[in-house]
């Protein structure tokens, strides 16, 4: 007989294990291991900081993953806003809370997103996020494959500097859309 705590854990599978879905096509074919991880410290400086409002950190982007994805730690001082309802064509994203309270828009409405909340957007998806609280929040934002967002998050400064048409283009060429 089983004990209760062998019965539990069974319990926790969500897999059939004849039932699971196929891996993607290997993309690793020399025939030894290498030596590639690398590690960024979490007291390492934002790599861009907009005006002290928002705080950027490129934990891996775009050329670090050969494309596979983006992931960025995103710090909003209190009352910081963000951006409104938009979505992307090109790729999806993704919001974890690491601290604070941020707004997520789903495409419905407009919720707290709390510590360790998650939000997933696919492409094509309606979100949005901004901080409305008094006290900072910090995300990481993932997006897939990876884009070269570092351009899009610092182009922000010189977004007065262009006409209307060439903002609306800057947005475009950057797979951004609001609504």
């Amino acid at each position: 007989m089983a004990s209760a705590r062998s019965r539990n854990l069974a319990l926790v599978s969500l897999w059939n294990p004849r039932d699971v879905p196929p891996y993607p096509p290997v993309r690793y074919t020399k025939e030894q291991p290498e030596v590639s991880a690398w590690v960024r410290r979490a007291e390492q400086p934002a790599d861009y900081d907009s005006q002290g409002v928002v705080q950027y950190h490129y934990l891996a982007n775009q050329q670090q993953t050969n494309g596979d994805y983006g992931l960025y730690r995103v710090d909003i001082s209190p009352r910081g806003g963000g951006p409104g309802p938009h979505f992307h064509r090109t790729m999806s994203e993704a919001f974890f809370v690491l601290s604070g309270t941020v707004k997520l828009y789903d495409g419905n409405a407009w919720i707290d997103g709390n510590q360790g909340d998650f939000l997933y957007v696919p492409p094509g998806g309606v979100h949005g996020f901004r901080n409305e609280s008094d006290a900072q929040t910090s995300l990481l934002m993932l997006f897939s494959p990876g884009a070269p967002r570092e351009a899009y998050f610092e182009g922000f400064a010189q977004l007065a500097d262009l006409t209307d048409d060439e903002r609306a283009e800057w947005f475009i060429k950057n797979d951004n859309y609001f609504l």
